[in-house]
Formats: C-alpha cells, sequence, structure tokens
C-alpha cells in the first residue's frame, strides 16, 4: 500500500515530501515510538490522535483514520531511519523540536518510559539532527505539562 512512498523516502537523495507523504512519515514515527516498549497503549494512540489533531487541524475521526493508515505504514517500513531522514529534510530544526515534544509525548503517554523507549529517543533525536540537551528540554517541557 505504502510502497511507492517508503521507495522515495529511502531514495539515495529523496525529495522533500508532499504535506500528506510528512503527515504520513510523523505519524508513523509517532506509532513506531509507541510501539517500541512492546506495548501499543490506549493511551498512547489517544496521545498520537492529539497530536495529529493539533498539528494539522483534525477532526477526532480525521485523526484516527490518519493513525490508522499510519500503523498500516509504520508496519511496512524497514526501518526508523527512512522516517527521520525524510523529516530532517523537509522540516526546520525548530519544528523538528516539536517533533521531539510530540516523541515524548507518546513514549509519556502510558505513564512508564522504559529504557527501550530511551534508546529509541536518543537515536531518533540523533537521527533528526537534535541534540542531546535540546531533546531532554524537550521531555522536560512535556512532562511539565
Amino acid at each position: 500500500m505504502f510502497a511507492d512512498l517508503i521507495r522515495r523516502m529511502s531514495a539515495p537523495a529523496p525529495q522533500p515530501l508532499s504535506d500528506p507523504d510528512a503527515r504520513l512519515a510523523l505519524g508513523a514515527l509517532l506509532v513506531r515510538i509507541a510501539r517500541t516498549d512492546g506495548h501499543y497503549d490506549p493511551a498512547e494512540k489517544a496521545q498520537i490522535d492529539r497530536t495529529l489533531m493539533a498539528r494539522y487541524q483534525l477532526s477526532q475521526t480525521e485523526a484516527a483514520s490518519l493513525r490508522a493508515d499510519c500503523e498500516a505504514l509504520e508496519a511496512e517500513a524497514p526501518d526508523t531511519v527512512r522516517f527521520t531522514r525524510a523529516i530532517k529534510d523537509a522540516v526546520a530544526y525548530e519544528q523538528r523540536l516539536s517533533v521531539i515534544e510530540a516523541l515524548w509525548a507518546v513514549v509519556m503517554a502510558d505513564g512508564q518510559r522504559d529504557q527501550h523507549e530511551d534508546s529509541m529517543m536518543r537515536m531518533t533525536a540523533s537521527l533528526l539532527g537534535i541534540t542531546d540537551q535540546d531533546s531532554n528540554a524537550a521531555r522536560l517541557r512535556v512532562t511539565a505539562s
């Protein structure tokens, strides 16, 4: 279903993503982080929906539908590098910080932080070109709210 998008994202010199494809890439990354600990919790799904609703001005139904597409894309895609490269190429640093905040919000949604999620967050932040300090500050902003 998403073979063309995955092929374009994994090209040696990928083109910037269209808005619909960028939505899918970000959503799939949110799903991937939620699935990292082996438990895809309803609270994590709800947080993903809230993130998609806020970021793209979607209704709850539209966000849930987009999340379902993102779940399918995440299941088909072989690695995180493709998502992060596509997002990094398409999004300015400040906006990537908001991506890290969204990822931390999903990690923290189930009330538990696990070593696999921490490891995935460190790798993802690095692949997005986000410093450890900025990622930690984003985590603190998310947990303070």
